[in-house]
């Protein structure tokens, strides 16, 4: 397959420019590139769901396979406009793992390994609303496979798994290099690149940088990219009107009695005891599916089994008759479930100024003040000239990015981060950790952070919440807390 003088301009804008890349059949290709390179772009050219501005492609296979992000979210679109919930006396779980790998073909022995290899088995009767971002991923492979496809399109396959989840995909991945698979590999992080793999593309701001072997010296290439982004920037002031005052330092900002989510006759987990008080900066961890996303669901008040739990959050009882908005107006919050849900129109700018409202998009005019606060912060994270840009235009990173700026534009009392560095290429990652380190150490701002990234555990972290397997049988999973400084 070649591309040959490839040339992509949308919205006015170049995504693509003059891309020249042969790529052999059978060969397995990993492509670096950073946040808004065109990777995306690149992979639906290559798979046919779009065409390119000028250039062509020879000899590009009939049948490719993509799994990406951007798939993910139209299957998840797909399910809310299936969902029942609201015509049934229970939850609409929505369509199973089992039907959606069946869509395609009749169950199989094929169908049977790919689930076992995957760890989809125990998973198979639950539907897709249930799962985890990393579980829906998985079944996402598993389809893809099915298909039996000449090349296989890989875009950032390793967001939102766990470490366990990880260094399976990496071994099911290496066993496809082994068995011959036209594999093209796409990440915006050097660690994600699997051992197999014996080409390289570099992708930066739309134009291959490298093409050829795997180089022994990739780390310095890529850090030599990434040092040309340095922007360090002072905070944008603190905005007092949400913070709490005086607060005692020995009052829980969460407080959580026998905690349980429950479905049918399964718990997600149970038995929970557990506070969070100012200043005791916590990392969650644990697997896939644990419950992790789940608890903070129960915090921010978007999982509906939050009025079943005896649970204060800011001295509020859950269900005593307090406004939502009394609650969020204290915490700012970035997670998979949000960006997978901020589906409404607007560009950047209304994206981050929706965060001192804590809604999805903006329903009043913009004061002046506001989209100046809003622009400090775009300008913080490197996307002030994309305030007006779309936010659904942009790529999948600098969306992630401007959720971010979104959670952090009020400092507030509580900041919960749930893989808040999904979609974010290796300097995007750090320059966001290093910013909410900042702001925890300019003001009385509590973290509450998930990830499943073994680098991403944050010195500011003295406490920390473990979800692990439970023996017991009637237990799915169990919670461990170590004190803090522990």
């Amino acid at each position: 397959m070649k591309l040959i003088n490839l040339n992509l301009r949308l919205n006015k804008q170049t995504i693509l420019n003059n891309i020249n890349w042969h790529i052999q059949p059978g060969e397995c290709w990993a492509l670096l590139g950073t946040n808004a390179s065109g990777k995306t772009s690149l992979a639906q050219i290559i798979s046919g769901e779009l065409a390119p501005s000028s250039g062509e492609i020879a000899g590009r296979p009939v049948q490719v396979a993509w799994v990406s992000l951007e798939a993910q979210q139209h299957i998840y679109e797909r399910e809310l406009y299936r969902d029942d919930t609201d015509f049934m006396d229970q939850l609409d779980a929505g369509t199973t793992v089992k039907e959606l790998m069946c869509e395609t073909a009749p169950w199989s022995d094929r169908h049977q390994q790919l689930a076992a290899a995957l760890q989809l088995t125990p998973l198979l009767d639950r539907g897709y609303r249930l799962l985890s971002s990393g579980e829906g991923r998985k079944l996402m492979l598993a389809n893809a496979l099915l298909s039996e496809p000449e090349l296989l399109i890989l875009d950032e396959p390793f967001e939102g798994l766990d470490a366990a989840s990880r260094n399976e995909l990496h071994q099911v991945i290496n066993q496809l290099i082994a068995n011959g698979q036209w594999l093209l590999l796409m990440v915006n992080q050097q660690d994600d690149i699997c051992s197999g793999f014996s080409q390289l593309a570099l992708l930066d701001k739309g134009e291959l940088r490298f093409t050829g072997a795997m180089p022994n010296d990739l780390a310095e290439q890529w850090q030599h990219l990434l040092t040309l982004r340095n922007k360090p920037m002072p905070l944008p002031a603190r905005q007092s009107q949400f913070q709490l005052d005086d607060w005692p330092e020995n009052k829980p900002l969460v407080h959580i009695e026998n905690g349980f989510v429950q479905y049918d006759d399964t718990y997600q987990f149970q038995g929970l005891n557990w506070q969070l008080l100012p200043g005791v900066h916590s990392q969650i961890s644990g697997p896939n599916g644990c419950g992790k996303s789940t608890l903070l669901g129960l915090i921010t008040g978007d999982h509906p089994q939050c009025y079943r739990n005896r649970m204060q959050v800011f001295g509020y009882q859950r269900g005593q008759g307090e406004s939502i908005w009394q609650i969020k107006k204290h915490l700012g919050y970035v997670s998979g479930n949000l960006h997978r849900d901020y589906r409404v129109a607007g560009n950047a700018l209304t994206a981050v100024v929706s965060g001192l409202t804590d809604s999805i998009g903006v329903y009043k005019a913009i004061g002046e003040s506001e989209k100046q606060l809003a622009l400090s912060w775009l300008a913080l994270i490197g996307l002030r000239e994309k305030w007006n840009t779309p936010f659904r235009q942009l790529s999948m990173g600098e969306q992630r990015l401007v959720l971010m700026a979104r959670a952090l534009i009020k400092q507030p009392p509580l900041l919960i981060l749930d893989e808040p560095t999904q979609g974010l290429d290796d300097f995007n990652r750090y320059y966001v950790l290093n910013t909410v380190e900042r702001i925890i150490a300019n003001g009385p701002t509590t973290l509450l952070f998930v990830s499943h990234r073994q680098d991403e555990s944050l010195k500011i972290i003295n406490h920390k919440l473990l979800f692990t397997e439970s023996k017991a049988p009637e237990v799915l999973f169990d919670i461990q807390t170590t004190q803090p400084n522990a």
